[in-house]
């Protein structure tokens, strides 16, 4: 029997696009703007502090339509997104189709493990507020299942599952 919710869950037909790349060379530490990324299984982003630290947030994505609703809530023109110390900037789909789901960015494989949520840095980052202006708009993390590559303005894709 059909289930048509699942269905719909499967079938998300936007592809979107990769606006900005960072990486996290040292904990706490300034990140850095890439035009490019490598990413292994075992280690993650390749040159990203995280990297072997745990498997289910070697990665971190968000939605560059977010910095917009932050930046409203916020009070301002916009976000630098160096501020939400995210890897990964998309537009153009739905960043939640993919919770517990297998996409492609690039010639990488990644599958979406949870919600990224903000931490108190943000009140910091971002001042008084932007804790709670990031809640809800925090992006979801992934691991790498297939090594690869990601470049600015590689398409993003649901990897539809096989029935």
């Amino acid at each position: 029997m059909n289930n048509p919710i699942q269905e719909l869950l499967n079938a998300v037909p936007q592809v979107g696009t990769v606006n900005w790349i960072g990486i996290r060379p040292a904990h706490k530490g300034t990140i850095l703007e890439e035009q490019s990324i490598d990413l292994t299984v075992t280690e993650g982003i390749i040159k990203d502090h995280y990297k072997k630290k745990s498997n289910h947030r070697q990665v971190t994505l968000i939605q560059g339509e977010h910095l917009e609703v932050i930046a409203k809530i916020l009070k301002r023109e916009s976000i630098d997104p160096k501020l939400l110390r995210r890897n990964i900037v998309i537009s153009g789909i739905n960043l939640n189709s993919f919770k517990n789901k297998q996409f492609q960015i690039g010639t990488a494989i990644l599958e979406a493990t949870g919600d990224c949520v903000p931490c108190s840095r943000m009140e910091k980052n971002l001042g008084p507020g932007g804790f709670n202006a990031m809640r809800g708009h925090g992006g979801i993390t992934a691991r790498v299942i297939q090594d690869g590559k990601i470049e600015l303005g590689d398409e993003v894709k649901l990897i539809v599952p096989v029935e």
